[in-house]
């Protein structure tokens, strides 16, 4: 009965989300409140449903109940307990429901916290949500029912793909699908907005959070899938511009652009239509990825595969979204009235700079993605595209920004002096003639030119960020306990920027010194072999088999010594799956604090007494992931400011007029 309960949840989530959209629409243009109140318990209530639905396969999984299709197809009773939960999300199916579950959440989010915002926007964005939701509520039980029935039940299931089964997948989608749904609030605000034909800068500071959030969770979710990869599939790489990888990038580089955007209109009351847009644009590059991994049309270890005809209904979403969305766009943008001017030497001007960075970087990874595709699509041919276009295309772009991104702050608004912003940048400048010049001496040249650039531009980031905290607060310009109560009433909005900033540069210090100067050996090696990488003596002792819960393993053991000290005993393993026949490799992998020595056991040798191992040195790597975990943590920091809690400014404002506490904020 379970998975019946929570097919009829669906259906009724369904009849839910359509009261929420078109009521409070209807309700909103004729100022009728009854009909706008609506969607505040509807939003409430798709949740609600939604989660019951939610519930009901994850009980399956649970208990294995191998009369549901969904729970034949990627469970086995022999999975251990961590990845029978996440085997919900690890297949097509349930990974859509946790796509609706994380879309009625924001949407009951804004319902429940939203009390102040003004009743007419409240209702559509509400709205906007909820269409977004009927489509893809339709979409699953369509086209990806999880609940279908199997008569008769076989005994046991077929397990989910041995690659899903990880500690690293099993909390990567959450995070990646919270990130692509949180950006829909954008988007609803902003189609909200443009039917409303109003956007200020209290409008602003109502997206701001929701898409900081979005950003933040999509940080650490791609953040994780680096990881995962790096360790799971063997290759020893962070990242392989693939496909999907870039449909993930994407929406980051324009939610990124957008969450700049957002702060002019707040700060300014301009670039009103651009933000507009970027809210639009990011979302619909989300919807894209969505599209990718779904379609069939690729081949990657991170898509789901599936039949086309799913790809061709999320084709149709993404094409009235989007069009529907673009139309408004080109129908009530023009009438948005434009703010305050600026000079392009400005706070502005360098956030409008950042911009169109940002943007360009989202085109030349969208056309490298796109592009093959499209020519195998129309029969043109096939071309592959891969890290030689992208690197060639995206640094150059990306090199000016971090550049600006660091300058930027010490602008002014409306006018600034860049000759006075560059001379107090001078400690930040001293560090990165440093760096490189320590780089250049230790590496006996430093390698290749982008290499050098790379460490510089680490530097740049990093001390330069770090600067511009030191300089908001006073830091040597004053006692050392003004700066300190200067530093405790910094708006926390500062102090995650500082974090996210600094902590790009720790990410850009990986990985260059990973792409750089990594140091590898493939062979066969038998037991007693030695093989010297990076200084490192690695010696073979030998295989053993591994009995795990549902999968044999062929574990090796390697002793890691160097000048005669040893270092680590490293670990791989071979796994093999009788229920999948398949094979994968669990790399072993010893990290300091400098870089990480890595050990892949690959298949044996014909005759069986040797074994091919793959040895990596990668200097510097773990940085990669401390800086995206510190970028993701300065998101949330910002995310706490009290600036950015939802009707806030009002609050401030009524207080200022009744003679309370609180007043008005200058941007208003």
């Amino acid at each position: 009965m379970i998975p019946e309960l929570g097919h009829y949840a669906l259906v009724l989530a369904l009849f839910v989300a359509l009261v929420q959209s078109v009521p409070p629409l209807v309700g909103a243009a004729t100022r009728n409140a009854a009909w706008m109140n609506v969607a505040v318990p509807a939003a409430i209530a798709q949740m609600l449903l939604v989660l019951l639905a939610y519930a009901a396969l994850t009980w399956a999984h649970v208990v294995s109940d191998f009369s549901v299709l969904n729970v034949v197809q990627n469970s086995h009773s022999a999975k251990p307990m961590l990845y029978k939960v996440s085997g919900v999300w690890g297949n097509h199916e349930g990974s859509m429901m946790l796509w609706i579950v994380m879309l009625t959440i924001f949407g009951a989010a804004v319902a429940l916290f939203g009390r102040n915002l003004p009743p007419t926007l409240k209702a559509r964005v509400l709205a906007v949500q909820g269409l977004i939701g009927v489509g893809f509520l339709l979409f699953i039980l369509i086209t990806s029912n999880p609940f279908i029935r199997v008569v008769p039940a076989p005994i046991d299931g077929n397990d989910l793909n041995p690659l899903l089964q990880d500690p690293g997948l099993a909390f990567h989608p959450p995070f990646l699908y919270a990130g692509y749904v949180g950006f829909s609030m954008a988007f609803s605000f902003a189609v909200a907005a443009l039917i409303e034909g109003r956007v200020d800068p209290a409008w602003a500071r109502w997206v701001r959070p929701w898409t900081l959030a979005a950003w933040s969770t999509l940080t650490m979710g791609i953040a994780m899938g680096s990881w995962w990869a790096y360790y799971e599939l063997g290759w020893g790489g962070w990242w392989y511009w693939d496909p999907v990888e870039n449909a993930s990038f994407m929406p980051w580089l324009a939610g990124t652009a957008l969450l700049h955007s957002a702060i002019v209109v707040e700060k300014r009351d301009a670039l009103k239509s651009w933000t507009i847009l970027l809210a639009i644009v990011t979302f619909s590059l989300s919807l894209m990825g969505t599209f990718l991994v779904r379609s069939g049309i690729l081949t990657s270890v991170h898509a789901f595969a599936v039949d086309p005809k799913r790809g061709i209904f999320i084709l149709v979403l993404l094409a009235i979204a989007t069009g529907g969305s673009l139309l408004l766009y080109s129908l009530r943008a023009p009438s948005l009235k434009a703010g305050g001017l600026f000079a392009p030497i400005s706070r502005e001007g360098a956030l409008v700079l950042n911009n169109l960075l940002l943007s360009t970087a989202t085109a030349t990874v969208f056309i490298g993605t796109l592009y093959p595709l499209f020519l195998d699509i129309m029969k043109l041919g096939k071309v592959s595209v891969g890290a030689p276009f992208f690197n060639a295309t995206f640094l150059p772009v990306a090199i000016p920004m971090v550049v600006a991104m660091v300058v930027g702050p010490f602008l002014s608004w409306k006018r600034a002096d860049l000759g006075a912003a560059l001379s107090r940048l001078w400690v930040a400048g001293v560090a990165v003639a440093a760096a490189v010049a320590v780089t250049a001496y230790v590496k006996a040249g430093g390698g290749p030119l982008l290499a050098l650039v790379g460490i510089g531009l680490a530097a740049w980031a990093f001390v330069g960020s770090l600067v511009e905290f030191a300089d908001r607060i006073a830091l040597f310009r004053t006692s050392f306990r003004n700066s300190w109560n200067r530093a405790v009433h910094l708006p926390r909005s500062a102090w995650g920027m500082t974090i996210a900033h600094a902590c790009l540069g720790l990410s850009i210090l990986g990985m260059t010194g990973t792409s750089a100067w990594q140091t590898e050996s493939i062979s066969a090696m038998k037991p007693g072999d030695h093989a010297s990488v990076a200084g490192y003596e690695f010696r073979f002792d030998g295989v053993g088999l591994v009995d795990g819960p549902n999968f044999k393993a062929e574990r090796g053991t390697f002793t890691v010594t160097k000048d005669g000290r040893q270092i680590a005993t490293l670990e791989p393993e071979r796994r093999s799956y009788s229920t999948t026949r398949m094979t994968t490799t669990e790399s072993a992998i010893h990290t300091t604090v400098f870089s990480d020595l890595y050990v892949a056991l690959g298949d044996p040798t014909q005759n069986g007494t040797a074994w091919i191992v793959r040895i990596y040195h990668h200097p510097l790597v773990p940085w990669i992931w401390i800086g995206g975990v510190g970028m993701m943590l300065g998101g949330l920091v910002s995310l706490t400011d009290r600036r950015f809690r939802i009707g806030a400014p009002e609050r401030r404002r009524m207080a200022g007029k009744t003679g309370g506490k609180s007043a008005p904020l200058p941007a208003e």
